[in-house]
């Protein structure tokens, strides 16, 4: 049994620590220890993540798995399209991957772009990352490759995109 709540301010611990578990299990593969460091650091800091809750940056949304949360994604129109939405950040503690909630979560957010009017949903994922073929699988196809500096190190991307 699960439910899926719009994440607010309070639930900032929450996400910090699903990202800090499931980025370990999802990245030590292929980045370096010190870079997926540095990326939690950069990307998950409480004031981060508490600016994008508070100031409607980002819609983040919550699985909770009775009553505990174990998923989140994160969405919003790109800044220089808002034509698109983009989902991102997608992830599933590694206990509950393969139960469907990662699916479960782009469903919502792809359901919550078409209520916006729009019609397609687009997101990053690092071109080694297994997630690739997942998000083959929900009808995500590669529109681009990008390559992004963070910090002293590089996010090797692909631009995914589904029609909506």
């Amino acid at each position: 049994m699960y439910t899926i709540r719009t994440a607010t301010v309070n639930d900032v611990d929450t996400i910090l620590s699903i990202a800090d578990t499931t980025w370990w299990v999802a990245y030590s593969p292929i980045l370096e220890k010190e870079q997926i460091t540095f990326m939690l650091n950069e990307i998950y800091s409480a004031d981060k993540i508490g600016k994008q809750v508070t100031e409607n940056l980002q819609t983040y949304l919550l699985l909770e798995e009775q009553g505990t949360p174990v998923a989140f994604a994160s969405y919003s129109p790109r800044e220089e399209n808002a034509d698109i939405f983009k989902l991102h950040k997608l992830y599933c503690l590694p206990q509950t991957q393969g139960k469907g909630y990662g699916k479960i979560l782009i469903n919502a957010v792809a359901q919550k772009t078409k209520d916006a009017g729009k019609h397609i949903l687009e997101l990053n994922v690092n071109r080694f990352n297994k997630a690739l073929s997942f998000y083959e699988k929900m009808g995500f196809a590669i529109a681009y490759e990008e390559d992004i500096p963070i910090g002293p190190y590089w996010m090797n991307d692909f631009v995914m995109r589904k029609e909506l």
